[in-house]
C-alpha cells in the first residue's frame, strides 16, 4: 500500500456531506436557533465558478448565515490542474485533496457544494481552448442539471462571460456556460433524459460578481459608475457567534490550504456588488429576492407551516432548546403530508436534525475495524443517547445496504447512554470505497460519470449506514447516520475516520516510473497487502513479451487483515528503447486484483482512499549521466527527488538549516525545488552560501518560483525578474535558440522529439527581462501568441553554472516523459564554463 503523509448523505436534500475526520458537530443553543430560523425561508442561490478557491466566501456566508437562503457553489472542476502547496500530490489525487478542501470550507460558511465532470487540465488562455478540451455539451449538461436539481432563485457568476481572454480560461467558460444555461433550463427538449429525475426550472435573476480584480485595481473599481448594481452590506456581526462574516468568510476560504489561501478575518463595514445580466430587475436593487415568494406560501398547503415556525421562533429557549421539541415534531409531520417535491425533502431533512439537536440526541455507530471487504461481516458498537426529557422510543434500527430491520423498542431516558452491539453482513458486490468520479476512464478533460444521479454530488458515495427510528412525541422519525470508526490518540483525543470498503487484496509497484539507462537486469519490488485475514494467492508482474519477468509468478500467504509483504521480480528490458506499462497482479481463488491503494491523510480534510491501478512506467531510454550526488532544496513539494535516484544519482533532501559552504562542498549539483523562493524563507539568508558554491565550479538548478512575493529579489547572482509568462500547449513547438549550447548536446543529443508527450503544460512563470549572462536555450509559444524565451537559462558564474527553468519537470518526470529525463540530465551535467561576465550583485 501506497501511504502518502499526508455520504452521499442526501445529496441536494442537504447538500452537506458531513466529515467525520473531525468529530460529529454539536451546535450551540444559538445555532439551533440560527437553524430553526432558516427553516422559515425557502429562497436559494446558486454561486458558479470553476475552481475550489474561486468562490466568494464573504458572499457565501452572507446569503447562507445573514439571509437564510439556502446557498451553493457549483465549481465546475476540481480544481486537478493546479499545484499543491502542502505535499506531492497533482492531477487527480489532487483533485481529491481540494474536492475536500471544499466540503469543509462549505462547513464554515453554510453552503452546498457541487461539482460538474470537468476535469482540470491546468492553465488555459481562451475559452475556445477550454471548451475543445472540455466537452462543452457534455459540461453545459451538467450546469443544467445542477439547476434543475438545486432550483435556485438567483444565480450569481464569479466571472464576467463578455471578457475571453483577460482570465483563465476556465473562468471565462464558467460565466458563459452559465449564461448560455439560463434559458435552457426550463425547456424540456433540452436534455430531456435528464426529466427521468428532475424538472424543468427557470431561474428569475442571474448576477455577475464584479470585484476592483476586474477593473484592474481597488482605486479605479471605487471611482467606476455602480449606480445599477445591487448593492449588498455584507459587513455585519452576527452577536450569537461572535464573528464578523468577513472572520467566518476568512477560516472558510483558509481551508484551501493546498493553494495557499490562508486568509486573516476582517471587522466593519464592507459593500460587494451585484450586476443584473439576465431575468427581471428587482424593484429594490438592493434586496436579491425582491419579487420572489421565500415564504412557505411557495409550497402548496404550506402556509401553515410557516405560521408554526413563526411562533417556534418567538418562543424558542435559549436556555432550554428541548421546550421547542414538541412544536418541531409537530412541524415535522406537517411538512411529511405536503405534496411537494422539492422544499419537503429539504426542510424534513433539515428538521429532523434541528429535533435531534435540540434534544441533544446522539446516534453513532461504530465499525470495530476501518476497512471491511465486500462479503464480509462487520461488527457495530451502536450508541443512542437522549439528553432531554422529552419522552423517546427506540423503536428499530436498520442496517444499510442489507436493509436490515433489528427492533428494539426501548425507552431513551433521559441521559441513559444505550449501547447496542449489531452485526451487518456486506454484499459480495459491494462496490468499494473511492472517490466515485475516478472509478471509469477519464479524458484530458473530462471525467466519466455513467450514472446520471451521480453527477454533481460533492463527496464520496458511502452505502453503508444505520437508520435509527426514533419516536418522539407518538411519531417516529428515522435519523440516517453513516458508519463510522473512531479511535483514541494519546495526544489528539478521540479521532473519526469512515468505514472504507477495500478490496481482498491490494498491489503496488513501489517506483511509478522505473528507468532503465541499459539493458542490466532491475529488480523491481512489488507490496501486497491483505484487506482480510487469511488470505493466499499468487503475485504477478505483467509486461509486454519484449520484456523478461522472472519469475512468473509469486505464491503469497498473509495471515492477518493489514498484513504486507514485498517481494522481488526480477525484469530485464529489451536491447532498443521502449516504454511500457508494467501491472502488479494478485490472483486470489482465480479473481484478479489489480488495485493500488493511496492513503491521502492531512489534518485539514477527511482522510481519504484512492484506488488506481497498480501499474508503473518503464522506460527504457539511453541515457547518459554525469556526477553522483545532489542536494534538493524542497519548496512547495513534489516528486523531483524520486525521479532524480531513478536516473541513478544520489539525492539528498536538504534542509536550509543544513545549506554551509561544508555541506554542499560533497554534491555535485543543488536544485531547488518548485517555489522555493516562495515558501522557504530561510532561503533569503542563504543565497551568498548557494552563490559561492556555484563560483566555485557547481551547479545550482532554480526550478519555476511565481511571479508573487518571494523570499528574495536575489534569487540569481545576475539580474532576473519572473513573469506569468507560460506555454500552456504542451506540444507547442519547440524551436533551438542556442542548438550549439552543451544543455542541449552533452552528454544527450536534445532533439525536438524530446519535447514530445509532454502533459498539461510545457513550462510555466518564465522570466522575461534577464541579464546577459543568461542563454536563453529554447523558445516556443502558445497559438497567437509571441516567442517566449524563458523556459531555461543558462549562466556561466565563475566556474560554475546558474541554470533557471520553468519547464515543468515536476509533472513531466512523473509521467515518465524520456526527453525530460535526458534534458534534466543534461543541466546537472553542465561543466567547464566559459569565464562569467563580471556584472553581479553586490552581496
Amino acid at each position: 500500500m501506497r501511504k502518502i503523509k499526508l455520504q452521499i448523505l442526501l445529496f441536494f436534500l442537504t447538500g452537506i456531506s458531513i466529515s467525520f475526520a473531525q468529530q460529529p458537530q454539536k451546535p450551540s443553543s444559538v445555532e439551533i436557533y440560527n437553524q430553526i430560523k432558516k427553516l422559515n425561508f425557502l429562497g436559494s442561490v446558486l454561486y458558479v465558478a470553476a475552481h475550489p478557491d474561486d468562490e466568494n466566501t464573504r458572499l457565501i456566508s452572507y446569503m447562507a448565515n445573514e439571509m437564510n437562503a439556502r446557498t451553493g457553489y457549483l465549481s465546475l472542476t476540481r480544481g486537478d490542474g493546479g499545484q499543491n502547496l502542502i505535499g506531492p500530490q497533482l492531477r487527480e489525487l489532487l483533485g481529491v485533496i481540494r474536492t475536500q478542501e471544499l466540503i469543509e470550507a462549505r462547513k464554515i460558511d453554510g453552503g452546498e457544494q457541487f461539482f460538474s465532470r470537468a476535469n482540470d487540465f491546468g492553465f488555459s488562455k481562451t475559452p475556445d481552448e477550454t471548451l475543445q478540451i472540455w466537452d462543452k455539451d457534455k459540461v453545459l449538461a451538467d450546469v443544467v442539471w445542477t439547476i434543475r436539481k438545486f432550483q435556485p432563485d438567483v444565480i450569481i457568476n464569479r466571472f464576467d462571460h463578455r471578457s475571453p481572454g483577460t482570465t483563465h480560461g476556465h473562468h471565462t467558460s464558467s460565466a458563459m456556460l452559465s449564461v448560455e444555461s439560463f434559458k435552457l433550463t426550463n425547456n424540456p427538449n433540452i436534455y430531456p433524459e435528464q426529466l427521468k429525475y428532475v424538472k424543468p426550472w427557470q431561474v428569475k435573476r442571474q448576477f455577475f460578481n464584479p470585484s476592483w480584480w476586474f477593473y484592474g485595481s481597488q482605486e479605479k473599481f471605487d471611482a467606476a459608475n455602480k449606480s445599477k448594481f445591487t448593492r449588498l452590506e455584507t459587513g455585519v456581526y452576527y452577536s450569537g457567534l461572535g464573528k464578523s462574516n468577513q472572520e467566518i468568510a476568512a477560516l472558510s476560504r483558509s481551508r484551501h490550504q493546498s493553494q495557499g489561501f490562508g486568509s486573516t478575518g476582517a471587522r466593519g463595514e464592507e459593500t460587494e456588488y451585484l450586476e443584473l445580466i439576465n431575468g427581471d430587475t428587482p424593484k429594490d436593487r438592493d434586496h436579491l429576492f425582491d419579487g420572489i415568494d421565500t415564504t412557505w406560501s411557495r409550497v402548496k398547503n404550506g402556509k401553515p407551516v410557516g405560521e408554526l415556525i413563526s411562533k417556534i421562533i418567538s418562543k424558542y429557549d435559549f436556555s432550554n432548546p428541548s421546550a421547542s421539541i414538541p412544536d418541531l415534531v409537530k412541524a415535522y409531520t406537517m411538512i411529511e403530508a405536503l405534496d411537494d417535491e422539492h422544499w419537503k425533502p429539504l426542510k424534513a431533512t433539515a428538521i429532523k436534525n434541528i429535533i435531534a439537536s435540540c434534544s441533544g440526541l446522539y446516534l453513532e455507530a461504530v465499525a470495530n475495524e476501518q476497512e471491511a471487504t465486500p462479503g464480509s461481516t462487520i461488527k457495530l458498537s451502536v450508541e443512542a443517547i437522549n439528553r432531554s426529557p422529552i419522552e423517546m422510543q427506540l423503536v428499530s434500527v436498520t442496517s444499510l445496504p442489507d436493509n436490515k430491520k433489528t427492533i428494539q423498542n426501548s425507552d431513551l431516558k433521559y441521559n441513559n447512554d444505550q449501547k447496542i452491539s449489531l452485526q451487518i453482513q456486506l454484499p459480495d458486490n459491494l462496490e468499494y470505497t473511492q472517490p466515485y468520479w475516478l472509478k471509469e476512464k477519464a479524458s484530458v478533460g473530462m471525467y466519466t460519470v455513467s450514472n446520471q444521479e451521480n453527477i454533481g454530488i460533492p463527496d464520496i458515495i458511502r452505502e453503508v449506514k444505520l437508520v435509527f427510528n426514533v419516536k418522539i412525541s407518538g411519531v417516529e422519525i428515522p435519523f440516517e447516520r453513516t458508519v463510522v470508526y473512531k479511535y483514541n490518540d494519546s495526544v489528539k483525543g478521540e479521532m473519526y475516520n469512515f468505514l472504507d470498503i477495500v478490496p481482498e487484496v491490494t498491489t503496488s509497484i513501489s517506483e511509478k516510473v522505473l528507468i532503465f539507462r541499459d539493458t542490466k537486469t532491475k529488480m523491481i519490488p512489488v507490496k501486497v497487502r491483505a484487506g482480510k485475514d487469511g488470505l493466499k494467492g499468487d503475485l504477478q508482474l505483467e509486461l509486454p513479451k519484449s520484456w523478461v519477468v522472472s519469475p512468473k509468478q509469486i505464491p503469497f500467504s498473509l495471515d492477518k487483515k493489514g498484513n504486507e509483504q514485498t517481494f522481488y521480480f526480477e525484469v530485464t528490458p529489451p536491447v532498443n528503447a521502449e516504454e511500457a506499462v508494467a501491472k502488479a497482479i494478485a490472483i486470489v481463488d482465480s479473481k484478479r486484483f489489480d488495485k493500488d491503494e493511496t492513503i491521502i491523510d492531512y489534518s485539514h480534510i477527511t482522510k481519504q482512499m484512492v484506488l488506481k491501478p497498480a501499474e508503473s512506467k518503464c522506460i527504457r531510454i539511453d541515457l547518459k549521466t554525469s556526477g553522483e550526488s545532489i542536494a534538493y532544496i524542497m519548496g512547495a513539494g513534489d516528486e523531483v527527488p524520486e525521479s532524480l535516484a531513478q536516473m541513478g544519482y544520489k539525492v539528498t533532501i536538504l534542509k536550509p538549516e543544513e545549506i554551509t559552504p561544508q555541506r554542499l562542498d560533497s554534491f555535485s549539483a543543488v536544485i531547488t525545488g518548485i517555489r522555493a523562493y516562495n515558501t522557504v524563507n530561510a532561503l533569503a539568508n542563504k543565497q551568498k552560501i548557494l552563490f559561492d558554491y556555484v563560483k566555485n565550479g557547481k551547479n545550482m538548478i532554480v526550478q519555476y518560483n511565481t511571479y508573487g512575493k518571494m523570499v528574495t529579489d536575489q534569487i540569481a547572482p545576475y539580474p532576473l525578474k519572473v513573469s506569468n509568462d507560460r506555454v500552456t500547449e504542451e506540444n507547442a513547438q519547440i524551436t533551438f535558440l542556442a542548438p550549439n549550447h552543451p544543455v542541449l548536446n552533452t552528454p544527450n543529443k536534445i532533439t525536438a522529439k524530446d519535447f514530445e508527450g509532454w502533459t498539461q503544460e510545457q513550462g510555466l512563470y518564465y522570466p522575461d527581462q534577464f541579464d546577459p549572462a543568461f542563454t536563453p536555450i529554447i523558445s516556443s509559444h502558445d497559438k497567437g501568441e509571441s516567442p517566449k524565451n524563458g523556459a531555461l537559462l543558462v549562466a556561466p558564474y565563475g566556474k560554475g553554472y546558474y541554470i533557471y527553468t520553468g519547464l515543468s519537470f515536476f509533472r513531466e518526470l512523473p509521467e515518465g516523459v524520456a526527453g525530460a529525463y535526458k534534458l534534466l540530465s543534461n543541466i546537472i551535467s553542465l561543466k567547464q564554463p566559459v569565464q562569467a561576465p563580471k556584472q553581479e550583485f553586490k552581496q
